[in-house]
């Protein structure tokens, strides 16, 4: 018990009572309380154990102290794991408008360009399609140019 509460775990080993069973070498559910066959209850060899293992376990995670490493490893994981989440979240955002803003504007080109081909159908077939702009003859400088 005192080797897990250090956080001395063996390998692929948490700190709960299955880990405390196997290396002290008892069946698990001697750590519970037991059944008579009329019903009534009766504890367990090492209820005792597994009572003041849950006690001194929880006084430990109230202090802050995480003894299970690989809890800690999960705490320590889960601050950049959240930032990364959120992150992803606004990506996919600006990629859906990104999409849309791309798909409107290639509608909009391909617009454009139907009715430049249609402009130009209708000045080879002879229609009357006036210029908006109007040419100026060159003028004489307007002001000082010193």
């Amino acid at each position: 018990m005192e080797r897990l509460l250090r956080g001395d775990l063996p390998p692929g080993g948490k700190c709960d009572l299955n880990t405390l069973a196997a290396e002290a070498g008892v069946a698990r559910t001697a750590f519970y309380a037991k059944k008579h066959r009329d019903g009534s209850t009766r504890p367990g060899p090492y209820q005792h154990l597994a009572q003041e293992f849950d006690r001194r376990l929880k006084s430990l995670r109230e202090a802050g102290e995480i003894v299970d490493p690989r809890l800690a490893q999960i705490e320590r994981l889960r601050e950049p794991n959240t930032t990364l989440q959120n992150r992803l979240t606004r990506q996919d955002a600006e990629l859906a408008d990104l999409t849309d803003f791309k798909q409107r504007a290639l509608s909009r080109i391909a617009a454009q360009y139907l009715e430049i081909e249609r402009l130009g159908e209708q000045i080879q077939a002879g229609g009357k399609v006036s210029s908006l702009l109007k040419r100026r003859p060159p003028s004489s400088t307007i002001g000082s140019c010193s």
